[in-house]
């Protein structure tokens, strides 16, 4: 945990420091990589939610080079995370069933037509159904993490509802950021849900009393 925060602190301090955005290239994809590294070491839940989560964190590593190169690469950081975000569904769907009780569902629709009504005006044409494709499968896995806290309530679906939700946080900061407002200390809002998250969701396959295996 404190590599990971440690590296976390650096890729932030890099992406908001004048002249160190080297420290942002260097630490943002290995803060990713080693909580990947920690679900792959220490994970208690059985294989298939596990390599679920692997494969989730390995495409959100490929979305994280992405969104970093110099140059328009959204559309293919918004493509790897669309993947990772299917792949935490897979995950989730191992531990319960699809979208039952209805009301998380109904909440995170609403959020994510709060978000793209922000967005809409200032998407590119071209941007606008893969970000409503996007959308929809990022509110969908929060939403299913939250119906499975609420079917099997304990700290293993506890830790991945919440970290659904700093999902949605982030991307949502990200793209009101890229394409509306301008957020004071962007980068450091967005890059501190994102990887709380990330480790939120790693954490739900690491050993808790009474946690399930899937």
């Amino acid at each position: 945990m404190s590599a990971i925060a440690v590296s976390a602190a650096l890729a932030i301090f890099g992406a908001e420091a004048e002249g160190l955005r080297v420290l942002h290239y260097l630490f943002k994809p290995l803060t990713t990589m080693l909580i990947a590294v920690m679900v792959w070491r220490n994970a208690a839940t059985g294989h298939g939610y596990r390599r679920a989560l692997l494969a989730g964190l390995l495409l959100s590593l490929l979305g994280d080079v992405f969104l970093m190169l110099p140059g328009d690469w959204f559309a293919f950081g918004l493509g790897s995370f669309l993947l990772a975000h299917l792949c935490y569904l897979r995950a989730l769907r191992m531990r319960g069933d699809w979208f039952r009780p209805g009301w998380p569902v109904l909440a995170y629709a609403v959020i994510a037509a709060g978000v793209l009504a922000c967005l809409w005006s200032h998407l590119p044409t071209d941007l606008k159904v893969p970000v409503v494709i996007y959308v929809a499968a990022l509110a969908g896995m929060a939403a299913q993490a939250a119906c499975v806290w609420r079917q099997q309530p304990d700290e293993a679906t506890r830790v991945a509802a919440v970290g659904g939700a700093c999902f949605v946080m982030s991307d949502a900061l990200l793209a009101i950021d890229r394409f509306a407002i301008a957020i004071p200390f962007a980068s450091a809002w967005v890059l501190v849900s994102y990887w709380t998250a990330q480790w939120l969701i790693g954490r739900s396959a690491m050993p808790f009393s009474g946690a399930p295996r899937t």
